[in-house]
């Protein structure tokens, strides 16, 4: 069944995996996924990512992390914008999540990156999700 929001479905699944306590999560791949991959393997929210290949289908594999007696490394994931409202800031509105805890992730014309790294680049974009 095809999804209508596919970050959306991402965010929902890690989110999840990780009250479950599951390992690792496999979800279908896009370069929109990989690329938020990314970005959550680079602020340490995440332990690794990879792409399994052997199947008909392309699956991206997202391996979770857990610290002992810190709690979760994900405590929200929130979806801004989202396929009926889309959500755009210009490179000086562009939010700080929890003062500066989470990250904001945007698509902009150089490619998805962190909130930080678009404000540091001087553009603006989608407002994609906040993580915290």
């Amino acid at each position: 069944m095809p999804v209508t929001d596919p970050i959306a479905d991402m965010l929902t699944r890690i989110r999840n995996a990780q009250q479950m306590r599951h390992d690792h999560l496999v979800m279908p791949v896009s370069k929109a996924k990989v690329a938020i991959a990314k970005i959550l393997k680079e602020e340490r929210f995440i332990r690794d990512y990879d792409l399994l290949r052997g199947q008909p289908h392309p699956q991206l594999r997202i391996h979770l992390t857990y610290r002992e007696n810190k709690g979760l490394p994900i405590t929200g994931l929130k979806k801004v914008s989202k396929p009926g409202l889309r959500v755009y800031v210009g490179k000086g509105e562009i939010p700080r999540v929890y003062g500066g805890v989470g990250i904001a992730i945007l698509s902009t014309s150089s490619g998805i990156m962190t909130g930080k790294e678009a404000w540091n680049k001087g553009i603006g974009g989608e407002l994609l999700c906040y993580v915290w």
